[in-house]
């Protein structure tokens, strides 16, 4: 039993609120992956693709840092990726022991095509809010994507970055 009786801190029924719409958001973008012209695939996919694009020529050790995975699971992915034609491995032109990731071409065109579908299910969302409501949403978003940037950043250590996370990416 708790010492202290719980109280509740000033932002959980937001953080509430804000879980129960990203998780109808992700429904939202789960149909618009699915209905990419170029083809579906998984989260775990997308992720390592979001990497490989803001992070050209990686290896796979910095590649299994950012997607906070074991190296042999990163590197069965890239296998599969690479099966698919979405990644190249290239030797490191520093390490004879390393090989440098990039996505191809036809990875960047199932990014694109992937984020054109889904903007169309977003639009068709919000096409049926206000303008205002649309404005709104757009500012809080915006402003927790900079909080959340800012987290991301002291918790690295980096102070403010260039370039995109990879949540920030798709």
């Amino acid at each position: 039993m708790p010492r202290f009786p719980s109280t509740p801190r000033p932002h959980d029924q937001a953080a509430a609120d804000v879980c129960a719409a990203a998780e109808l958001l992700e429904v939202v973008l789960g149909r618009g992956q699915e209905s990419a012209p170029s083809g579906s695939v998984s989260p775990s996919q997308l992720r390592a693709l979001l990497v490989l694009e803001q992070h050209d020529g990686i290896n796979l050790r910095a590649l299994s840092d950012a997607l906070h995975s074991r190296s042999s699971s990163v590197s069965r992915l890239c296998d599969r990726l690479g099966a698919m034609g979405l990644v190249t491995r290239e030797p490191s032109a520093t390490s004879r022991r390393e090989v440098e990731l990039r996505l191809s071409g036809r990875g960047r065109t199932v990014l694109a095509d992937l984020r054109a579908a889904r903007a169309g299910e977003v639009a068709a969302v919000l096409a049926g809010m206000e303008p205002g409501e649309v404005n709104a949403l757009v500012r809080g978003l915006l402003a927790f994507q900079t909080a959340a940037r800012a987290m991301r950043d002291v918790a690295s250590g980096s102070g403010a970055r260039d370039g995109r996370a990879v949540a920030d990416s798709a």
